[in-house]
């Protein structure tokens, strides 16, 4: 792929992670909790596609984003551990929110995700900026 093409589709990973957001604010306001947490982890997980392609680096699954994530930008000190964590925990809960019977997230759980899911898109833009 060439560098401007890499460069149109970082741009778009980190657009749809941006065009994520009203979405969530939406959600959170209408209290859909397990809707909301979904926006939130696929915002994130926009967020880090768009860094691993600019790093020229593919993951097929969402976990192998996780990992690829956790690899080279989480353990070199490149994101914060914090922020790994974070990602992780929205993994988490969007995979119980989506898939399991019997559970859902509640108004606390969700509400605690958003501050730092904002705080993890604006490090990873920063990055992507450098």
């Amino acid at each position: 792929m060439s560098d401007k093409n890499l460069s149109i589709l970082v741009q778009y990973r980190f657009q749809r992670a941006m065009d994520t957001i009203p979405e969530i604010e939406l959600l959170l306001a209408n209290k859909f909790w397990n809707t909301a947490v979904n926006r939130m982890y696929y915002a994130s997980f926009y967020a880090v596609g768009a860094l691993l392609i600019k790093h020229n680096l593919l993951a097929t699954t969402h976990s192998g984003t996780k990992q690829l994530l956790g690899q080279h930008f989480v353990n070199k000190g490149i994101v914060s551990k914090a922020s790994g964590r974070h990602f992780t925990r929205l993994f988490e809960k969007r995979q119980k929110g989506d898939y399991d019977d019997y559970f859902d997230n509640d108004e606390q759980s969700t509400t605690e995700l958003w501050e730092p899911t904002k705080a993890f898109i604006e490090e990873i833009r920063i990055l992507l900026d450098s």
